[in-house]
C-alpha cells in the first residue's frame, strides 16, 4: 500500500504548489500567488484590512470540523468584518501552519473549503497568498482586504439616540451548534445538523453589509448579541434597548433542540456566539435593507438592556475558551 504524502515527504514549495493550485484567480488581482507580496486593484484610494487567527483546540476540533469545514471558516469568519464596514471583500490572505505528519489530502481540501466559500460570497474575490509552515496543531491565520467603492466606511462609533437597530443574519444558531457537539449526542447532531453546520460552516450575509449604505453604525456578531451590542454601546456613546419580543423568532427555531439539551434558547441568542450576522443601526425613518431585521433602539444613555433589564456584556471569548 502507498504511503500518503505529507508535508515532510514533499516539502513545503511542492505542498504550496498543490494546494494553491486549486485556488482561482480575479479581475481584482494584479500580481496574484508567487511572488514577495500580491498587488491588488481598489476603485479609489481606502481599503479596509482585517484578519482573524483559528487555533486548533482553542477555536475549533478537527474531530468536529473537516479540512473543508476550516477553509470556509476562515474565510466566512473575515470576510464577515469586512462587509460590517460596509466594503467589498476583494482579497484574502492565508497563513497555515500544520503538523509534518498531515497529508496532502487535507490541505487540498482545506484550499477547497477556502475556495468554495469565496466563489459562495465574493465571486469577484481571490485568495491571492499567503504562507505554509510546520507547527505541533494547526493554526489559521487570515487576512482579508475590502474595497470601500468611494463609500466612507461604517463604524462602531456613529449610532444615535433615536436610531433604529437591526440584524442580518442569524442569532444563536452557531452557539446551539456547537452545543450540540458539545453533547456527543450522535442523534441530536444528526437530527438537528443545519444549526451545526452554521457552527462549521457560518453564513454571514455579505450582501446586506454592502447594501448597508444607510447604516449610521455596524458590527460583526461573532462573539454574540449582547457582547458585541456593548461594543457599538461603548464607542458611540449611547444606550441600546433589544427588545425581547422581536427575539421570540430567533429562539423559536431553536427551541426543539433547547428542551432537548435542557438549555434556555434565549441565552443562545443573546450570548452564544459565531453566528457572524450584523448588527446595525439606522437613522429613523430611512430605508432599511429587506435582509435586516428591527429588534430594537438607540438611546441617550449607556449600556445595553432587554426591554428594561440591563444586559450584562458576556459571550464567546477565545482568550477564555477551551
Amino acid at each position: 500500500m502507498t504511503k500518503p504524502e505529507t508535508l515532510a515527504s514533499l516539502g513545503e514549495n511542492e505542498a504550496l504548489k498543490r494546494t494553491v493550485s486549486r485556488l482561482k484567480k480575479s479581475e481584482n488581482t494584479i500580481v496574484g500567488s508567487g511572488d514577495d507580496a500580491a498587488v491588488v486593484r481598489t476603485s479609489n484610494d481606502q481599503f479596509v484590512v482585517t484578519t482573524d487567527t483559528m487555533i486548533e483546540g482553542n477555536d475549533f476540533k478537527t474531530d468536529w470540523s473537516s479540512a473543508f469545514d476550516l477553509g470556509w471558516k476562515a474565510v466566512a469568519t473575515n470576510i464577515s468584518d469586512v462587509a460590517a464596514m460596509g466594503a467589498k471583500p476583494t482579497a484574502l490572505v492565508v497563513a497555515l501552519a500544520v503538523p509534518k505528519e498531515t497529508e496532502i489530502t487535507w490541505l487540498e481540501q482545506f484550499a477547497d473549503g477556502l475556495q468554495a466559500a469565496v466563489t459562495h460570497f465574493v465571486p469577484h474575490a481571490e485568495i491571492v497568498g499567503g504562507d505554509l509552515a510546520q507547527a505541533e496543531q494547526i493554526v489559521i491565520a487570515v487576512t482579508a482586504h475590502g474595497d470601500l467603492e468611494g463609500r466612507k466606511p461604517i463604524l462602531r462609533t456613529g449610532a444615535k439616540p433615536g436610531d433604529i437597530l437591526a440584524v442580518a443574519g442569524t442569532l444563536g444558531q452557531a452557539a446551539c451548534g456547537l452545543s450540540l457537539l458539545q453533547s456527543g449526542n450522535v442523534d441530536a447532531i444528526s437530527a438537528y445538523d443545519d444549526w451545526v453546520n452554521v457552527q462549521k460552516r457560518p453564513m454571514p450575509p455579505i450582501q446586506s453589509g454592502i447594501e448597508a449604505v444607510n447604516a449610521t453604525s455596524m458590527l460583526d456578531i461573532s462573539d454574540g448579541l449582547a457582547k458585541d451590542a456593548h461594543r457599538i454601546a461603548k464607542a458611540s456613546e449611547v444606550k441600546l434597548v433589544i427588545s425581547k419580543q422581536s427575539l421570540d423568532g430567533y429562539c423559536a427555531r431553536l427551541d426543539d433542540v433547547a428542551d432537548r439539551l435542557e438549555v434556555n434558547s434565549l441565552d443562545w441568542v443573546l450570548f452564544g456566539g459565531e453566528d457572524h450576522s450584523l448588527l446595525a443601526t439606522f437613522p429613523e425613518g430611512a430605508a432599511i435593507p429587506r435582509s435586516f431585521k428591527p429588534i430594537g433602539k438607540v438611546e441617550a444613555g449607556q449600556g445595553v438592556y432587554l426591554d428594561s433589564a440591563a444586559l450584562p456584556e458576556r459571550g464567546w471569548d477565545s482568550a477564555k475558551a477551551h
